[in-house]
């Protein structure tokens, strides 16, 4: 099978396909054949890698992993002994962030319990959008004790046009909040088609000199201190970032706790993440069933030309998703 891979770190034309063995299924994985994969920035986070600090768990002078991609949608071709939810035919997807990779393939082989089934309702591509991106933005708008954006509270998603943000603009106009969306000149009336209730743009105006005071704060990309941020946050309001250079998600490890206690905001990073939460999932699909969420797909790549999405996602111009079709059948 042909398989996206790299053996440095690097920009995305570290990246070459490759073809390597079909991999066979242990007892209790199963073996899919992909149809589409999406690009995450996570992806590109993986190539450079970013933040630095990573190298400690994934290769300090090169990755452990070659393979590369984590959301993926396609139809189960084989199926481990031991393996009871899924039989060859069924329409699945998943996150494979946990489980080493490899959505840029022909062919994706993960534990049975990485894997979802695909309601019948929803395409292969829209499948393919939603394992990772949508998950954090689902989670992103709740907190650990389950608190979460409600009608009436005013919500900031800052790095809106991206992976992650299109999702979290739809999610809590859903709830009935009132959202401010924020991304680069260029994407501005993007995000007013997703629902946006007001739009800003970040190379002319900082969020946080504004004087506008938020409930809920949806850092996709952090770029502000946290001392900036709390002067844009209600008493009680909520500030969770999603990640960022080594230094933001450094301070959001060890300053934001003690900024929280002290002043009753609740900040810091999205340490709750669960990957591909069940129940997370089946909101996100019933959204989507309900015509409450869409997702925004920028651009379609053949998987031939991999190497290219990469590039084009690592410029931080697309308008939501970049997906890649692998196989028609």
């Amino acid at each position: 099978m042909k398989a996206a891979m790299r053996d440095r770190y690097g920009p995305p034309e570290v990246v070459e396909l490759r073809e390597v063995e079909t991999p066979l299924p242990a007892p209790d994985e199963v073996l899919v054949r992909v149809r589409v994969a999406s690009v995450n920035r996570a992806d590109l986070d993986f190539l450079q890698p970013r933040p630095a600090f990573t190298r400690l768990f994934i290769g300090l002078r090169a990755p452990k992993t070659p393979a590369l991609g984590i959301d993926v949608a396609g139809v189960v071709e084989e199926v481990g002994a031991d393996v009871t939810r899924f039989k060859a035919g069924d329409r699945v997807f998943a996150d494979l962030y946990p489980y080493g990779h490899g959505a840029f393939a022909e062919y994706a082989c993960a534990r049975e319990r990485a894997f979802l089934r695909i309601p019948d309702e929803i395409s292969f591509e829209d499948a393919a959008t939603l394992p990772h991106s949508a998950t954090l933005a689902i989670q992103g708008l709740r907190l650990r004790d389950g608190r979460t954006v409600g009608p009436g509270d005013r919500v900031v998603i800052d790095g809106a046009g991206g992976n992650v943000g299109p999702f979290a603009v739809q999610i809590a106009k859903a709830r009935g909040a009132e959202v401010t969306a924020i991304d680069h000149t260029s994407k501005l009336d993007f995000l007013r088609t997703l629902g946006a209730d007001h739009v800003l743009d970040y190379t002319t105006t900082d969020y946080t000199k504004t004087g506008e005071r938020y409930d809920w704060i949806l850092d996709t990309d952090s770029h502000h201190s946290l001392f900036a941020v709390r002067r844009a946050l209600r008493p009680a309001g909520v500030y969770v970032t999603l990640g960022g250079t080594s230094w933001p998600i450094l301070a959001a490890l060890v300053l934001a706790p003690l900024m929280s206690m002290a002043t009753g905001r609740r900040m810091g990073l999205l340490l709750w993440w669960k990957p591909f939460h069940a129940a997370d999932v089946t909101a996100l699909t019933d959204m989507i069933a309900a015509g409450e969420l869409t997702p925004a797909i920028d651009r379609r790549y053949q998987h031939a030309d991999i190497v290219d999405a990469l590039r084009h996602v690592d410029t931080g111009r697309p308008r939501g998703k970049v997906v890649i079709t692998v196989a028609n059948r």
